[in-house]
């Protein structure tokens, strides 16, 4: 075969490489309290892209880092909500926690944020949450887990690396879980802020 013959061979795969090259080059982390977050993953063999990313604190106390990955940005709740394809939420602990009561605050958040019609249809998979988290006993700084949306399959649980227990199948149980932190009442809402990509670069907590 003459090298000639090669060239059309060899321009789809310097163009593959080059975009993988621009691709890597592309790639950052940034930075959230210490805890480095990647702007970017793949859940379920699909691209996503860091939403937006801050600090739950409890009165003055930092306790959390959380980081929302979507395929699209998004700028309101119901963008997020309403959104397709995979979707993560990833939370670091930035101080111990007993594990039993991280899922009963959740639960609250869950309830605090919808109908309770709604909740009580929940409930079973909020009790089984609850036990998923209960049988880690404490979290730890430093210890990460994510919460994935994978469409067919429901909502995943990935706690310090290991996925825990069956899918929650119902698109309103990951939905309710996203309302925590994105809902009318969220766990934080300089945080909800954040998340959403509404924060100004510096901004400071108030209290």
């Amino acid at each position: 075969m003459k090298l000639t013959d090669l060239r059309p061979l060899a321009r789809p795969l310097i163009a593959l490489g080059l975009a993988c090259a621009l691709t890597g080059a592309q790639a950052a982390t940034i930075d959230v309290a210490g805890v480095k977050l990647e702007d970017r993953i793949t859940l379920a063999g699909s691209p996503l892209l860091l939403n937006g990313a801050g600090v739950r604190y409890k009165a003055v106390f930092q306790v959390y880092t959380a980081g929302l990955y979507l395929e699209r940005k998004a700028t309101t709740p119901d963008e997020v909500l309403n959104a397709p394809g995979p979707k993560r939420m990833t939370i670091t602990m930035l101080r111990d926690i007993d594990s039993g009561e991280l899922g009963k605050l959740f639960s609250r958040g869950m309830e605090d944020n919808m109908e309770r019609a709604a909740f009580s249809r929940l409930i079973p998979g909020v009790l089984r949450m609850s036990e998923v988290f209960s049988k880690h006993k404490k979290l730890v700084a430093g210890d990460t887990f994510h919460i994935d949306w994978v469409p067919g399959t429901g909502t995943v649980l990935t706690i310090k690396g290991q996925v825990e227990g069956e899918p929650f199948k119902e698109p309103e149980f990951h939905q309710a879980l996203m309302r925590i932190w994105l809902g009318p009442k969220p766990a934080d809402n300089l945080l909800k802020d954040a998340l959403l990509g509404q924060q100004k670069s510096g901004q400071q907590r108030r209290n």
